[in-house]
């Protein structure tokens, strides 16, 4: 991974690289896995959930091998530069964190169980990194695509801190937020793990279960 002075301080929108107006790359077209397209629209009655657990390649995968995941892209997310490039991102200019969409069929699972697989895939307490991989587009993140799931992830957040404290761990640095444009990555990115099997995958637990039943869905 690259690093550079700007990795522990978040670019204000004046700082922040400029960009640019479209993609640079396009996404590629189906999911190396499970054979679904990447880009939406997705097919009606399917969810969007956006996750940033650290380095993407690891944490697509987690999600890809989730019983009732339909597809799964990697891309940048929550900073200020439009469709930036992977360098721009790891220069620590341009905000965004390494994220992954997860769509799902709310049919087969749930936001909730999405929720617990985010928390135990990663150490939410750690600030701009995630194991030995520096930097703010490692930052822990939850991006929202409804009231619901805002609210359902941040009852989430306070039932998963009560087990970590009482586990020795810290404070949950995990940004909750209303979900701003996702830029998809690169394609060599996309799948990343499936294309390289013995590629880096820097994704690890602190082993402390996630309580389930903490954020029960409206209605």
């Amino acid at each position: 991974m690259l690093f550079s002075r700007h990795k522990n301080h978040l670019p204000s929108a004046e700082e922040a690289l400029k960009g640019r107006a479209e993609p640079g790359f396009p996404v590629p077209e189906r999911h190396t896995v499970l054979d679904h397209p990447l880009a939406g629209p997705y097919p009606e009655g399917l969810l969007v959930a956006d996750f940033g657990l650290g380095c993407f390649w690891g944490a697509e995968r987690k999600f890809w091998q989730a019983p009732g995941v339909w597809t799964t892209l990697v891309g940048y997310q929550g900073g200020h530069t439009p469709h930036p490039t992977y360098e721009e991102v790891c220069s620590g200019l341009t905000g965004h964190t390494e994220a992954v969409r997860v769509v799902f069929d709310p049919a087969l699972t749930s936001y909730e169980a999405l929720l617990k697989l985010f928390w135990e895939s990663h150490d939410p307490t750690q600030g701009y990194r995630q194991g030995n991989d520096v930097g703010t587009q490692y930052r822990s993140a939850i991006h929202t695509h409804s009231p619901d799931q805002q609210r359902q992830a941040e009852a989430s957040r306070t039932a998963y801190q009560a087990v970590l404290t009482g586990s020795g761990y810290g404070d949950i640095t995990t940004e909750i937020l209303p979900a701003g444009p996702f830029y998809p990555a690169e394609p060599y990115h996309q799948q990343y793990l499936d294309k390289n099997p013995g590629g880096y995958c820097g994704i690890g637990g602190t082993g402390v279960s996630c309580p389930i039943g903490v954020a029960k869905a409206d209605g």
